[in-house]
């Protein structure tokens, strides 16, 4: 029998889940047993040669749940089924995919592409037909798929770790953009705790000709930063005379909340989680290249025989 795909394994991940605390590897074996591959097919590598094929799938099998709210990470590399993973095997299913967890909200706005608020919603397809994109639509479709999950790993880790861990991160991604001077200037200004966030003043350029006011709340993705909290922050920035603002969330910002920044005198900038996750991965913060590919065209100057 051949490998199966990461949504076969979906339903088989989540009943070993349901046991208790599993970590892949000890998942791996029972499931290689279960669907009875051979040694060759068990000791399969991805063409990178990084990583099982079979670990591979059973990650991505069991990442795709997460966001369905049908596993959760109680530590890190660890999994175990959620009540709601509990209930859905209760009802014995046959088959678990992305089709059925698309009936999730969460699941569902993590895997639409990003798109304009006017646009219809649409889904991708975890596994495009050949036919149906070129060779490059399905890289950049898959592209697409792995920084969707890299920045949603990138919070929930975010979410794991101490305030303290949070404020530094701010920090690492505050000079990675250009801001605060060096990191022990900005680590100077920022840091003061307070209310699961932090408070503090950087640098614009390192010349220091004006200066940004930063608040960061690092908050569950459930719940979300509301008009109140953005108010509050803009009355510290008149209280301080300052004209510019930076508010960094984990979770969301109400539409009444982004509303009201439009309409300022200040400059007041709202970062969600989802952005602060492309932002990090873009400045390479808590991120790092697993694997580089490179694409060639035809050099048609050089077959020019004029």
């Amino acid at each position: 029998m051949t490998i199966p795909d990461y949504q076969s394994l979906m339903l088989p991940v989540l009943r070993l889940a349901e046991e208790g605390e599993k970590r892949v590897m000890d998942v791996v074996g029972r499931i290689a047993d279960e669907f009875d591959l051979t040694q060759q097919e068990r000791e399969e590598m991805l063409p990178s040669g990084r990583q099982r094929v079979l670990h591979n799938r059973i990650h991505w099998a069991k990442f795709y749940m997460s966001k369905a709210g049908l596993i959760t990470s109680p530590g890190r590399g660890r999994f175990i089924a959620t009540s709601a993973g509990r209930e859905l095997l209760a009802g014995n299913p046959q088959r678990i995919d992305v089709t059925m967890l698309m009936s999730n909200p969460s699941f569902r706005e993590f895997y639409k592409p990003e798109r304009a608020e006017d646009e219809p919603a649409s889904y991708p397809s975890p596994n495009p037909e050949p036919d149906a994109a070129t060779p490059e639509e399905q890289i950049e479709a898959a592209f697409r798929s792995v920084q969707l999950a890299l920045r949603a790993e990138l919070l929930e880790r975010i979410a794991q770790n101490s305030p303290a861990f949070f404020e530094q991160l701010i920090v690492d991604l505050l000079v990675a953009m250009g801001y605060g001077g060096s990191h022990k200037n900005a680590a100077e200004q920022l840091g003061r705790s307070g209310d699961g966030g932090i408070d503090g003043v950087v640098n614009e350029d390192r010349l220091g000709l004006d200066r940004v006011y930063v608040q960061a709340k690092r908050y569950a993705f459930t719940n979300t930063v509301g008009r109140p909290d953005v108010q509050a922050f803009v009355g510290s920035l008149v209280g301080l005379g300052a004209t510019k603002g930076v508010f960094v969330t984990t979770s969301t910002f109400s539409p009444q909340a982004r509303d009201f920044v439009k309409h300022l005198s200040q400059r007041v900038i709202l970062i969600d989680g989802q952005t602060l996750g492309d932002l990090m991965i873009e400045h390479g913060v808590g991120v790092r290249i697993s694997r580089a590919i490179e694409f060639k065209r035809l050099d048609e100057d050089f077959f020019s025989e004029e």
